[in-house]
């Protein structure tokens, strides 16, 4: 009986630790995104965390929703640079997100700005 306790103890603690590395790790998608930028912000009560939103439609109507790593300090800066401004940011999709990672599975890797089609020139 002591030995199969044991050997499911450690199969269900290496199952959870496989899947938290798999989480950490894996990303279900990449891509571009752009629009305008309409908020940057550094919430959280218990995980201070930046998060931000981009406009994809001239009335609004699509937003898009993002977070930014705070390993990412480049891309922080650049986005409080560029608020308000046409964007277009790289990112990846993850399977699922951590408490201190962001609010969203969506994390930007990069951002430029960029002029917007909506402009009369």
């Amino acid at each position: 009986m002591r030995k199969f306790l044991m050997v499911t103890t450690v199969i269900v603690v290496l199952s959870i630790v496989g899947y938290f590395t798999f989480l950490y790790n894996a990303t279900y998608s990449e891509g571009v995104r752009s629009g305008e930028l309409i908020k940057v912000s550094n919430k959280g009560v218990a995980f201070k965390t930046w998060e931000g939103e981009i406009s994809q439609g001239i009335s609004g109507a699509q937003i898009f929703s993002f977070s930014v790593l705070d390993s990412e300090e480049k891309v922080i800066a650049d986005l409080q640079e560029f608020e308000g401004q046409y964007v277009q940011v790289n990112y990846v999709e993850r399977y699922r997100t951590f408490p201190w990672w962001g609010d969203t599975r969506y994390f930007i890797t990069e951002v430029k700005k960029v002029n917007s089609p909506f402009k009369i020139k």
